[in-house]
């Protein structure tokens, strides 16, 4: 992945925060965690399962960085992990909306986490699919108390909002990890893996008037921990931090590497948790759909969507926020 900062971190630099209190809400926000597990799905997800701002309904899977058999095991393996059997596991797309699927990354091993040693999950996935479950919670619970943390391809998400729109307008907020503003893609010259995954899914997303918090490489790349925060996770005592710990360590390129790949699914709870950590624009954005090298590039657009996108982030103060999130709990 390039490494470049964009220009708009350069002219508007984040102001430093230090050590931001962890402040749980009174009632923990309802959230559906949106997945395809992914070594730093499973860091943002092991933090959801620790902070007490979050009480989460399910998680639902889709294929994006492996095929959706792996994803979906590699959900439960965590919950099993964690201890958490009580959260129901959905399965999701196995493919794209209208086109085929990626090849899955190598980035994240064959078993989509980096071969770091998980349990086996302790329940299997629902019967229900997981857009057709995610429609009866809508319309069980309260409109708009419900958020979507969305960490991979929104395939589901489009699909909710294509065949169910009077569920999908009762979500609360959806915020999905996705998308190159300023800075070069991941996967083609402006096209970043999640959104050129399924671009005609993260179209109809945007597109749909559902309020979308968008957190893109502009902010994920400048998310990147250190040796010295991985052997503080490790000592801390506590398994889940010994586990992020041990997946990001997963993360380094190469041994004498003193900063890991960027985090950047974590960067979507962190963002939930403690929004004033980063900085945010409404830009009107539209989706490529085309076939060519900038398929799911984001076009800032005067005929595009209102969109709430991150451009900027105290990196420091989340990392921090993270650490100590997994060794509070």
């Amino acid at each position: 992945m390039a490494k470049r900062r964009p220009l708009s971190d350069k002219r508007r630099p984040i102001q430093r925060k230090v050590s931001t209190p962890i402040m749980p809400h009174a009632k923990p926000r309802l959230v559906v965690i949106d997945t395809d597990p992914g070594i730093d799905d499973a860091i943002g997800i092991l933090l959801a399962l620790v902070a007490p701002e979050f009480s989460i309904a399910g998680i639902t899977t889709v294929a994006g960085n492996i095929g959706i058999g792996t994803t979906t095991r590699n959900a439960g393996r965590l919950l099993a992990f964690a201890g958490r059997d009580d959260i129901p596991v959905f399965t999701g797309a196995a493919v794209p909306l209208s086109r085929p699927g990626p090849e899955p990354l190598n980035l994240h091993g064959v078993d989509g986490i980096g071969g770091v040693p998980l349990p086996p999950p302790a329940r299997g996935p629902e019967a229900a699919p997981a857009v057709e479950w995610l429609a009866e919670l809508l319309l069980k619970e309260p409109a708009g108390t419900i958020d979507i943390l969305a960490l991979g391809p929104l395939t589901n998400l489009a699909q909710l909002v294509l065949d169910h729109p009077d569920a999908a307008q009762r979500v609360g907020r959806i915020i999905a990890m996705g998308g190159a503003i300023h800075e070069r893609g991941n996967v083609g010259p402006r096209s970043e893996f999640n959104l050129w995954a399924d671009p005609e899914a993260a179209a109809t997303v945007v597109a749909s008037g559902l309020p979308l918090v968008l957190v893109p490489l502009d902010v994920t790349r400048r998310v990147r921990a250190s040796r010295e925060f991985t052997e503080t996770l490790s000592k801390s005592g506590k398994p889940a931090a010994a586990m992020v710990a041990h997946l990001i360590e997963s993360y380094f390129e190469a041994a004498t590497h003193q900063e890991s790949r960027p985090l950047h699914d974590p960067c979507v709870m962190l963002y939930a948790l403690a929004p004033e950590l980063f900085r945010i624009e409404e830009l009107r954005l539209s989706v490529d759909v085309g076939n060519a090298e900038n398929a799911g590039a984001l076009t800032v657009d005067a005929n595009g969507f209102p969109v709430q996108v991150a451009l900027g982030v105290d990196a420091p103060a989340v990392l921090d926020l993270l650490s100590r999130q997994l060794i509070a709990h």
